[in-house]
């Protein structure tokens, strides 16, 4: 994982927050990922802010859309939020 990523949660009636900082890599994918897959289905709505994101690495973007649509079922409504948000849905 970038050494500078973080994601910082909170949580809403029925939603979950959470906030990209730093760079994006292959494995801060997969910890977006993991936080999805344990999350997406408590709550109605995730909304990811990708404001904050210094960088959007090529390879932890393309592993970030290849493994999400294997348990994209799984997860409720989920937005992303800011500029990097194109990048990555």
């Amino acid at each position: 994982m970038a050494s500078n990523f973080h994601i910082f949660s909170y949580k809403t009636r029925d939603s979950l927050h959470l906030k990209l900082t730093g760079d994006f890599d292959g494995t801060s994918a997969y910890e977006l990922l993991e936080t999805l897959k344990e999350y997406g289905s408590i709550f109605y709505q995730i909304f990811i802010d990708t404001h904050d994101l210094k960088t959007v690495h090529s390879f932890g973007r393309e592993v970030f859309q290849k493994k999400l649509g294997s348990f994209k079922q799984k997860i409720n409504n989920f937005i992303f939020i800011g500029e990097n948000g194109r990048i990555l849905h």
